[in-house]
């Protein structure tokens, strides 16, 4: 027993490498996590988009308004024919856009790594972040600690 275990200094069991699971494994896993990591972020983007272009289309309702009441109703018009609940690519409003993402691309990859994740690391999820974690703290110093304080009852 060495002068931690059972305290926060002790390593995180519950991140810790299972036996058998090497280095390459480890860091494969880790690349496969960051490209899913990086995949939520684009799929953030694609929300943003999807929320960026739907309230824009809102706001065409206030301009069409504004249109027609500083005498311009042509100009009114083409705005609602033309623009207002337009297709932002063709047969597709940004919903449809996101759920095909979504279905296509997204559920796959996070299904797939979750698998990898299970199967080569019993499930044991951010090990090389854990391991450097581990690699890079100062023992014994109160903010490095491997894991947080026991909870109280």
């Amino acid at each position: 027993m060495n002068e931690y275990e059972g305290t926060p200094q002790s390593p995180d069991c519950g991140n810790g490498r299972p036996a058998g699971v090497d280095d390459r494994t480890v860091e494969a896993l880790g690349a496969l996590s960051k490209a899913l990591e990086t995949t939520e972020r684009a799929r953030g983007r694609l929300y943003d988009f999807h929320q960026l272009t739907g309230t824009a289309d809102l706001q065409l309702d206030r301009a069409v308004r504004l249109l027609n009441e500083a005498g311009h109703p042509e100009w009114a018009k083409r705005v609602r024919s033309e623009i207002l609940g337009r297709n932002v690519i063709p047969g597709h409003w940004t919903f449809q856009i996101v759920e095909a993402y979504n279905a296509t691309y997204y559920r796959p990859f996070q299904q797939l790594e979750a698998s990898a994740v299970q199967e080569l690391a019993r499930g044991r999820d951010h090990l090389y972040e854990a391991q450097m974690k581990e690699d890079r703290r100062t023992r014994g110093h109160p903010d490095h600690t491997a894991r947080p304080p026991a909870r109280k009852t």
